[in-house]
């Protein structure tokens, strides 16, 4: 073979990985937007709320991306738009706790803890939703997530049979949120990926059905 005709096959799967890539962006976008909505009077009534983690600070409160999902949450339940609310996020160590810190904010709030449900392994998006249905057996949900983050959630939920709601949660400009979009591409294709795998997440352990007693995903 040729210089010439390896150049041509470089350039040729080049161009068909760019198209593949472009195109998955453009179906996971096109095939969320129909289940994300913008005002809460939009949204049907759902048992449960998932609010998908982000980063805490050292003091252990909220940063500003997350205590917006919170918030959102919270507002859909003063609403008597959802009944429950499941808090998934990364809790794998001692010293980072993102689901106890969500607990306490909606505490705080006067949500009583008999309703709040905690995923101390909803490590990412893909890892949350599994474990929403395969272990909180959760059938009807709303999705509290910023809107540059919804439509991963969303496909991902739909992936796993969840009957889905998306409910864009910016309340604010976020700083770095043109790389946050950016990120999503790449985090788009591992979503594709790992349903295509079949990817068991990194931890799944017993049922905490969501519909039963709450205190069974309480560590404190």
């Amino acid at each position: 073979m040729t210089t010439r005709s390896v150049l041509n096959v470089i350039v040729s799967i080049t161009l068909a990985a760019v198209l593949g890539v472009l195109l998955l962006q453009y179906h996971i976008t096109r095939s969320s937007r129909p289940y994300i909505k913008t005002n809460l009077n939009e949204l049907d009534h759902a048992y449960v709320g998932i609010v998908l983690g982000a980063s805490v600070r050292p003091d252990k409160s909220l940063s500003p991306i997350l205590q917006d999902r919170v918030d959102a949450a919270f507002l859909a339940y003063e609403s008597g738009i959802i009944d429950r609310f499941l808090l998934s996020g990364d809790h794998g160590s001692t010293s980072y706790d993102e689901v106890n810190a969500m607990k306490d904010y909606l505490n705080a709030k006067g949500v009583k803890n008999d309703i709040i449900f905690l995923d101390h392994a909803g490590f990412d998006t893909y890892d949350s939703m599994y474990r929403a249905r395969a272990v909180f057996k959760v059938q009807d949900a709303i999705v509290f997530t910023q809107d540059f983050h919804l439509p991963r959630a969303i496909y991902l939920a739909r992936k796993f049979d969840l009957n889905i709601q998306g409910y864009k949660s910016d309340m604010r400009v976020y700083g770095g949120e043109t790389r946050f979009r950016q990120r999503e591409w790449l985090a788009n294709i591992k979503a594709w990926f790992e349903i295509n795998i079949n990817k068991r997440p990194t931890y799944v352990g017993e049922d905490v059905p969501i519909t039963g007693d709450s205190s069974l995903s309480h560590d404190r």
